[in-house]
């Protein structure tokens, strides 16, 4: 069934109705009243899935999408032109080109944490560089699913875009297909999966995995904003966020005094008992929670720990200088538990971060400017804030992907445009009569012309 849903979508993706700039524009903005006409639906959906606050989803999804639109619509136009490079003396007279073009299906498998934007805004990317889309929701959100199954289909181009629900068999089916190119985001351990399934037929591949985003502290930050803007990535969608900070290393000399005001930060944040509080998510599963749960054992818990595994309610919890061969330090937490380490200085903090995998963001707060300016040159990670948390994510002219481990290949705004095209190289002369310097006989006299032309 799937191998008819592919050949099909070839078909019309040879056609060359995708191609048209007009087309691509029309499904976007299509993609635009669907989200507008259909909010109310999504924000339900979301809070169903994930107990989404309102206020948190709109921020961290449906904007988010509306903001990707409307730059890619601003920007197609000049993105899709033909790109003049310069040609030099050896081709003279010639003019040389890059012309990006569609690879034509993709199919885009998307994760549950966001999983309304993790399907949509590699869709924004897709169909703005003229692809057709297989779009695999995760079934771990079941409700944001069924909701994208019925409306893409009203609003979007039908033979163009597809949606195929389901769980691990029909991934995996659909991974034995020969499509165009894949995009993942997930943990790295299907990123393996899907990697080696792509091989396969030689797929290309856009990776967007996680890992353990380290937080560094300084003695210069200040402290109270510090802990408001670190608090609120990191339990924004109750920790289950890939950029989210999944640990602060902290100067020794503020390291307590940080804690104390993350702990004050989250009562402001969500009162007495933020199971109470309409600002706080939920797990999306009992066994997700029961796995962050297990990275508690054995160890002291500063504020927080408070599971009900009823509601899926896992408290924002903090753990003070964990042992670090613990869970907490060696996986990735993707959860409501914030690790924070005291560390002598700077560049113990930079050694400490180059010795792990490299991150999908990291993440500075210090007033040094030489400090600031060593931490992104010496840490290697897929995007980095300073004095902030996340929110890179807001500027759409930066690229988000990850390095190593975590993730491969970026999208957003232009950099998703040009990852699922191809940069084309063009040459065009004219037949008009050459010197025969290129052509045999190779006498002496044309390997001096070569060497001048050089």
């Amino acid at each position: 069934m799937y191998q008819q849903v592919l050949s099909q979508q070839q078909q019309y993706f040879a056609s060359g109705v995708t191609k048209d700039l007009n087309w691509r524009k029309q499904q976007l903005k299509q993609l635009q009243l669907l989200l507008s006409k259909h909010e109310s639906e999504l924000l339900h959906a979301l809070q169903q899935d994930l107990g989404k606050p309102a206020f948190e989803a709109l921020l961290s999804e449906i904007n988010y999408l509306h903001t990707d639109i409307k730059h890619c619509l601003k920007k197609l136009t000049s993105w899709a032109r033909p790109r003049r490079v310069g040609t030099g003396l050896r081709t003279f007279p010639a003019m040389a080109f890059i012309q990006p073009e569609p690879y034509g299906s993709v199919l885009i498998i998307s994760a549950w944490n966001y999983p309304l934007q993790l399907a949509l805004a590699p869709l924004v990317a897709v169909l703005s560089a003229g692809n057709c889309a297989v779009v695999k929701p995760s079934e771990l959100a079941p409700a944001t699913s069924a909701i994208m199954a019925r409306l893409l289909p009203l609003y979007l181009d039908k033979e163009a875009v597809v949606v195929i629900e389901g769980g691990v068999a029909e991934t995996t089916e659909l991974l034995k297909l020969p499509f165009d190119h894949i995009m993942y985001t997930g943990n790295g351990q299907v990123g393996k999966i899907v990697l080696r399934a792509a091989a396969e037929h030689l797929t290309p591949v856009t990776l967007e995995l996680g890992g353990k985003s380290p937080v560094y502290v300084d003695s210069s930050a200040d402290l109270k904003l510090t802990a408001q803007r670190i608090a609120w990535g990191k339990w924004l969608n109750a920790g289950q966020t890939c950029i989210a900070p999944d640990y602060i290393l902290a100067h020794k000399d503020i390291a307590q005094a940080l804690a104390d005001e993350i702990k004050a930060q989250l009562h402001q944040m969500y009162g007495d008992d933020p199971k109470l509080s309409p600002d706080y998510g939920r797990i999306i599963n009992l066994r997700h929670l029961q796995r962050v749960r297990s990275y508690l054992d054995g160890l002291d818990v500063y504020c927080g720990g408070v599971v009900d595994e009823e509601q899926l309610y896992f408290s924002p919890t903090l753990v003070l200088d964990p042992p670090l061969d613990s869970r907490l330090m060696t996986e990735e937490i993707f959860g409501p538990v914030l690790p924070l380490l005291p560390i002598s200085s700077f560049d113990a903090a930079v050694r400490f971060v180059q010795k792990r995998d490299k991150p999908l963001s990291a993440y500075l707060f210090s007033n040094n400017s030489t400090q600031q300016q060593q931490w992104v040159e010496q840490i290697s990670s897929g995007s980095q804030c300073i004095n902030d948390v996340l929110m890179f994510m807001a500027v759409s002219e930066l690229p988000f992907g990850g390095v190593g481990p975590s993730g491969m290949g970026q999208y957003s705004g232009k950099a998703g445009f040009e990852q699922f095209s191809h940069l084309k190289s063009v040459l065009k002369r004219p037949l008009w009569p050459e010197p025969p310097v290129r052509f045999a006989p190779y006498a002496d006299w044309k390997r001096k012309v070569l060497g001048w032309l050089s």
